[in-house]
């Protein structure tokens, strides 16, 4: 059977470390330079002797290699180290929070899996997880009094939310929005700090009605109430940026 480097057959822990261990040590001679583009790698017999490993080791190596893009085996002629792969571009990196339309970009993208988070998390929520939501809604709430930063607070509980889905992959992507998932300061409030209370306290009963719905198992309204609070800030931002048009 032709060995797949994408789905490599069970093979013991012993030989599986032995090839991981090698595959790390070529690719930091490729990464250090010690193999540059367009150079061929010792043969196979020269690794078996020098790695002291068997032949099996070294090939499944090698496909590791070649599946990563940094290795292209040549029939007759050797492995070659190939160019570097232009780096990847991670998403979310280029988020400028200083520009209301960035801001705008994020709470689009926002409502479209945070809605259905809410909505996931009344259905599977566990005791504890629920328990952990409603002490991040506290701790926002002392933040908010005390008048000092809420934007990370703000984060831990939408977070809180997301983990409550029991699918990993919603606080996954809230993690790889990171910060920039409550980008408040683009909003550029009002220095006057009541002003700046009555808004908070507005976001704080916008956050009570959604964990209300999540602790009465109520789909419906989490996913509702999640719309209503991300929609509202997605309508104070955008009338930011009209008035930033504007100039006024």
């Amino acid at each position: 059977m032709a060995f797949d480097a994408k789905h490599p057959p069970a093979q013991p822990k012993g030989k599986a470390t032995l090839v991981t261990q090698l595959v790390e040590k070529l690719r930091e001679a490729i990464q250090s330079g010690q193999f540059r583009p367009g150079d061929r790698l010792p043969s196979e017999s020269r690794m078996t002797a020098e790695y002291a490993v068997s032949r099996t080791v070294v090939r499944e190596a090698i496909a590791a290699l070649k599946s990563d893009g940094l290795v292209e085996p040549r029939q007759g002629a050797g492995v070659f180290v190939l160019d570097a792969p232009a780096p990847i571009a991670l998403p979310f990196q280029n988020i400028d929070r200083a520009r209301v339309s960035s801001v705008i970009e994020l709470l689009e993208l926002r409502m479209a899996v945070e809605v259905e988070a809410a909505a996931l998390a009344a259905l599977r929520r566990s005791a504890q997880q629920e328990e952990v939501i409603w002490a991040r809604h506290r701790d926002l709430f002392m933040l908010i009094e005390a008048g000092k930063a809420t934007a990370e607070a703000d984060f831990a509980l939408h977070l809180a939310i997301a983990e409550a889905t029991s699918n990993p992959r919603f606080p996954e992507f809230l993690t790889m929005l990171g910060r920039s998932a409550i980008p408040r300061d683009a909003l550029q409030q009002e220095a006057d700090p009541q002003e700046q209370r009555r808004y908070m306290m507005q976001i704080h009963e916008e956050h009570g009605a959604i964990i209300e719905a999540i602790s009465n198992s109520d789909e419906t309204g989490a996913r509702t109430s999640m719309k209503l609070h991300l929609r509202g800030s997605l309508s104070r931002y955008r009338a930011a940026h009209q008035r930033s048009l504007l100039n006024i």
